[in-house]
């Protein structure tokens, strides 16, 4: 079982109940909307636990398209676009505004559900890759680092060390502590070391510097305010 939550949004009642039967069988979590309006007030109620969204193009009050523009203000979640037209221009326009899959009616609830686990397994692999932390980007596979969308460069040591401090966000970290998870156990220098090498990486951070506190008497702490 896993406790990802679906998201359906279809005016039509029967389509929601065989997507729903489907994708409870498989063990997701599922939402409902009637229509669009319905749509963004679960979707803003329910935003942090939602990992994806089956819209329907076609509802009353509100059509999907405009639910995804205003979803896509604020949220990367997943949306996969239902739609009982097929046209080329339609589907061009849906990825054009966000839309990370297209299946049109009818189609096999069993298709759906196929391409439901694959745009989740996608995502998950992309954000496991890269995380942002108040606007530290770090790409864990690419060893890169980027503050507000621009790369900056980070010797190896450098990495190490932010990344260390990330990975125990919100903990006040001894000298001791870092010098021996960093540059291991087998480094007899001055732990002043640490000193400039923090000094260097606020430098390069710029504003976003000021997430790495000085914890006197102790060592560092990064944390987010």
């Amino acid at each position: 079982m896993n406790d990802i939550t679906v998201l359906i949004v279809d005016d039509e009642a029967r389509m929601r109940k065989l997507i729903r039967d489907f994708l409870v069988q498989k063990g997701y979590l599922v939402l409902e909307a009637t229509d669009g309006e319905d749509a963004l007030q679960v979707f803003e109620e329910n935003k942090n636990k939602i990992g994806l969204i089956l819209l329907d193009v076609m509802m009353p009050k509100l059509d999907g398209w405009s639910v995804l523009r205003q979803i896509r203000q604020d949220s990367n979640v997943p949306i996969i676009m239902l739609t009982a037209r097929g046209e080329e221009q339609d589907e061009l326009f849906g990825f054009e505004l966000g839309v990370d899959e297209y299946i049109s009616k009818p189609f096999s609830p069993k298709i759906l559900v196929a391409r439901v686990e694959a745009i989740l397994k996608r995502s998950r692999a992309i954000e496991k890759q890269v995380k942002d932390y108040g606007g530290i980007e770090i790409d864990s596979d690419g060893r890169t680092v980027k503050v507000d969308g621009k790369q900056i460069e980070l010797s190896l040591r450098e990495y190490e060390l932010l990344k260390y401090l990330i990975d125990n966000s919100n903990i006040a970290l001894s000298r001791d502590k870092i010098l021996n998870n960093v540059w291991n156990y087998d480094y007899y220098g001055d732990s002043r070391t640490i000193d400039s090498h923090v000094k260097k990486i606020r430098h390069k951070l710029g504003k976003k510097g000021k997430y790495i506190q000085t914890m006197r008497g102790i060592g560092y702490k990064f944390e987010i305010k």
